[in-house]
């Protein structure tokens, strides 16, 4: 029987460059041990990135947790405080969605833990439906594996495959069918309602949205909905390169639901740092400190719900 009878040696040295808001990983991780160090593992502790999997690959499919924890019963990197969340794949408790068809919902942010939306996750499977949301509450969805088709009252549809989205209003009659299998993610929230305003179905793709200026940032940014007072909320597709991080500090009134599609990093909510990938889902409550930093070699991207236009009071 072959023993461990080494460790790796791992040096880890960190250049700072503040003026672009980035770290020069060069160097990040060098390792040095004889062929008869290493222990044989089925696993790998770095994830290639370089083979030909889909857009969001990762967020269906992601890696649970690092190969010398996944044998340890119990282990999760799931958190839960008063002002904000993590919610790691490992922790994903699917059921049927009520009033869906063949579909299996996975409620990460409800109200329950002090949100004022619901994000969650849904997994449809061959002909399956969707159901309607309650009354008066819009409903924002996301196609991260698959495709769908998104039918209204009428009778005209469209089809979404991956990094497609629609946004649909309060009490607007529609259908999300699905031939084959989708994961979803979808938001929903009651509806703010402003006198004179009225918010509009809206079908598109990220890629059709355009890249917007962020004054002293370093990150991309794409907005999925209208700015306009018609719309209570909006969500955000953003993009760092490794090493890039939030200049600003954040502290603010509005609510966040965050689902990191591609890419790790780091996040900082409130007095806590939590290492985060591909998969994982983040509440933030009004006012928690938050900061995030893009490690790895590839390229982080997170879609981010924010409520807008509307008075807190």
């Amino acid at each position: 029987m072959k023993t461990c009878t080494a460790f790796p040696l791992l040096l880890i040295t960190f250049n700072v460059s503040i003026e672009r808001n980035s770290w020069d990983f060069s160097g990040l991780l060098k390792v040095a041990a004889s062929e008869e160090g290493f222990c044989s593992s089925p696993y790998s502790v770095v994830n290639s990135d370089t083979d030909s999997n889909t857009l969001y690959w990762k967020v269906t499919n992601p890696t649970l947790s690092p190969p010398y924890l996944r044998d340890l019963p119990g282990f999760t990197r799931s958190v839960y405080r008063k002002d904000h969340a993590l919610i790691a794949p490992e922790s994903h408790v699917f059921s049927p969605l009520p009033e869906w068809t063949d579909t299996l919902g996975a409620y990460l942010i409800t109200p329950a833990m002090g949100s004022n939306f619901v994000m969650y996750l849904a997994k449809m499977q061959e002909k399956s439906r969707s159901g309607l949301p309650p009354f008066d509450v819009e409903r924002f969805i996301f196609v991260v594996q698959g495709a769908v088709t998104v039918t209204n009252a009428s009778g005209a549809s469209d089809k979404l495959i991956v990094d497609s989205y629609a946004y649909l209003p309060p009490s607007f009659q529609h259908s999300v069918n699905c031939d084959a299998s989708a994961t979803l993610v979808v938001f929903e929230r009651r509806y703010a309602s402003l006198e004179n305003y009225v918010a509009e179905p809206i079908i598109s793709s990220t890629e059709k949205q355009p890249l917007l200026e962020t004054p002293g940032e370093v990150f991309q940014l794409r907005k999925l909905l209208p700015t306009s007072l018609a719309y209570d909320f909006n969500i955000h597709i953003m993009d760092f390169q490794p090493g890039e991080f939030l200049n600003v500090k954040e502290f603010h009134y509005n609510q966040h639901g965050l689902l990191l599609l591609e890419g790790q990093g780091i996040y900082r909510l409130g007095d806590n740092w939590y290492p985060i990938q591909a998969g994982d889902v983040i509440w933030m409550a009004p006012f928690v400190p938050q900061w995030y930093a893009a490690l790895g070699k590839t390229r982080s991207r997170y879609l981010l719900y924010k409520d807008v236009n509307r008075n807190p009071v």
